[in-house]
């Protein structure tokens, strides 16, 4: 049987879309296997009662998971960190630390003038094309704390002259 070119182009897209989030059933996984279907975690940070691997995902890194794994390196649980109810417990004061073990890594960081600090920017996935970004002190530390419009969104109308 000869498999047709749409068909084909079909198994390896989704063969290459496998390995973007962790498996759904996480009974009995070990944690290398999530890396084998996933690749190298960003970060491999212990955590109490075992290990978490952070995972920065798709275009413009608009998911980050964290798999938790048990002492015994079984995958127990696994969630995507880059939503509206985690972006809500970033408070001024937190620490740099606080912000990276609920998030992860920002997807962007840009240096404020005057060596005023830094702005950490995540993308996530929404019905509306906003980033959630974090401005950070020289003392690592939140400032303030919003959401912002990425430069892909802005609109650009040839029709409205500067």
């Amino acid at each position: 049987m000869r498999m047709s070119s749409w068909s084909l182009a079909g198994v390896l897209f989704l063969s290459a879309c496998s390995g973007y989030g962790p498996p759904r059933n996480l009974a009995g996984v070990t944690g290398e296997q999530i890396v084998a279907s996933m690749g190298p975690p960003d970060v491999q940070r212990q955590v109490e009662g075992g290990t978490r691997l952070e995972f920065p995902r798709g275009p413009y890194g608009r998911h980050t998971w964290f798999v938790y794994l048990d002492a015994t390196g079984r995958a127990i649980r696994a969630e995507q960190v880059l939503t509206e109810a985690n972006f809500t417990q970033i408070n001024p004061g937190m620490t740099r630390d606080a912000v990276l073990l609920r998030l992860g890594r920002p997807g962007e960081v840009e240096g404020l003038g005057r060596s005023r600090g830094s702005i950490w920017s995540y993308r996530f996935e929404g019905p509306f094309c906003r980033w959630f970004q974090i401005e950070m002190t020289l003392e690592q530390t939140v400032r303030s704390a919003g959401y912002g419009e990425p430069p892909e969104c802005q609109r650009r109308d040839p029709r409205v002259i500067p």
